[in-house]
C-alpha cells in the first residue's frame, strides 16, 4: 500500500488508515464484540493499512484499549493516531490525558497525536507549546488538528503549529471542504486525512432509503432533524441525498466496481487527500474496504462523480460540521 508524508512533515503513512470510532462501540454504533474488535484491527495490518487512528473520546478510552488488544506484540509494525478532546487542551491537563492514552494503548509513544476539536477557551499556543515538550519527551513523535476550519487553522499555524493534517469530514455526499478549508491546507502544505469517506454507511452500497438507515445514525445534516438524535434544526436534503445515491450507483455499474471502493478511492485520487480513514467492525468489512488501494478511477470517471455529486455540495453549503447547523469549525 502505497505511503504519504504527513504534510511537510517526515512521518509517513498508510493511504488508507483504520479509524477505530466504531470499535469502541457506543450508542452511536450499537453493541460490538471485542473479538471482532480485534480481528478487524489484525486484518487492516495484514492488509498493508499500518496508519491507526483513535481518541481519548471514543468509548471513554475503550477504543484505545481495543486498539492496544488488536495490535499486541505488533506495535512496532503499526503507527498510532490518537486525539485529545478541547477540554483537555490546558497544558497540565494535556498531558495527563497523553499519559492516560498511553497507558489505554499500551505503549510508550503515540506517533500522531491530534487536538480533535478547536477550544475557544484555551489559547492554541498554549497548546502546541505542551505538544513540542511531549514531542521533546518522546511522548509523542508529531502532532496536527482535526475539525479545525479556516479562521481556526490560521491561528494554529499563526501560533506555529506544525503543518501536517487537518483530519475532517469529506466524501462524495460531504464535499464542504473544498469550499474554503482545503485551499488554506493546500497552501501550508499541510494535508487531509479524510474521516467518514462512507458517510456512515450511505455509499456502502446496501442503502437505497432512509429506511435502510438504522435511527440513530440519522443525526447528519442530510437527514431532517425531525429524524433519529439529529439537533441541528434544518430541514435536510433527504430526496437529493438519496437521488445522488443512485446517480453515484449507477456509475459504479458502468464500470461494475462496488459502491463502497469506488466511494474511497474518489478520494484517494484527489489532490491534497494524505489518507483516507476507513471503519469496519469486524475482518470481512475491512477486507472489502481495504481493496480501494487498488485501480485508480479513469478521468472520465472522476468527472462523472464530480458532476453526479455537484448539487448536493451546492445544496449542503461550505458549513463543514456534519451535525450542527450552527458550525463548530470556523
Amino acid at each position: 500500500m502505497n505511503e504519504n508524508h504527513l504534510g511537510t512533515s517526515k512521518l509517513k503513512v498508510s493511504e488508507l488508515a483504520f479509524g477505530c470510532w466504531a470499535v469502541g462501540g457506543g450508542a452511536n454504533w450499537g453493541p460490538q464484540d471485542d473479538r471482532d474488535s480485534v480481528e478487524a484491527v489484525q486484518t487492516a495490518l495484514d492488509a498493508g493499512m499500518t496508519f491507526f487512528d483513535t481518541a481519548e473520546g471514543y468509548g471513554g478510552g475503550a477504543s484505545e484499549r481495543i486498539l492496544a488488544q488488536g495490535l499486541a506484540s505488533r506495535r512496532d509494525e503499526a503507527f498510532i493516531a490518537s486525539k485529545v478532546s478541547p477540554r483537555h487542551f490546558e497544558p497540565s491537563l494535556l498531558r495527563e490525558a497523553c499519559e492516560r492514552s498511553l497507558g489505554n494503548l499500551g505503549t510508550d509513544r503515540i506517533d500522531f497525536y491530534q487536538l480533535h476539536w478547536y477550544s475557544e477557551e484555551y489559547p492554541v499556543a498554549d497548546t502546541i507549546s505542551m505538544l513540542e515538550t511531549l514531542i521533546q519527551e518522546g511522548k509523542i513523535h508529531g502532532y496536527g488538528v482535526c475539525n479545525f476550519g479556516r479562521h481556526q487553522l490560521a491561528d494554529y499555524l499563526e501560533a506555529g503549529g506544525m503543518t501536517t493534517t487537518n483530519q475532517v469530514a469529506y466524501s462524495l455526499l460531504f464535499r464542504a471542504i473544498e469550499a474554503e478549508i482545503r485551499p488554506v491546507t493546500e497552501k501550508a502544505g499541510m494535508g487531509i486525512l479524510a474521516y467518514s469517506p462512507i458517510i456512515q454507511g450511505l455509499l456502502g452500497g446496501k442503502v437505497r432509503s432512509l429506511a435502510d438507515v438504522p435511527e440513530p445514525r440519522q443525526r447528519i445534516r442530510h437527514y431532517s432533524s425531525t429524524h433519529g438524535n439529529a439537533r441541528h434544526g434544518e430541514e435536510g436534503h433527504e430526496e437529493l441525498t438519496f437521488e445522488t445515491i443512485r446517480r453515484i450507483r449507477s456509475i459504479c455499474e458502468q464500470i461494475n466496481r462496488p459502491m463502497n471502493e469506488v466511494a474511497l478511492r474518489w478520494l484517494l485520487d484527489r489532490g491534497g487527500v494524505t489518507s483516507v480513514l476507513i471503519g469496519g467492525r469486524n475482518g470481512d468489512q475491512v477486507r472489502r474496504n481495504a481493496a480501494a488501494a487498488s485501480d485508480p478511477l479513469s478521468p472520465d470517471t472522476l468527472r462523472a462523480l464530480d458532476e453526479a455529486t455537484d448539487g448536493l455540495k451546492e445544496a449542503m453549503g461550505p458549513n463543514t460540521d456534519l451535525w450542527s447547523k450552527e458550525s463548530r469549525i470556523r
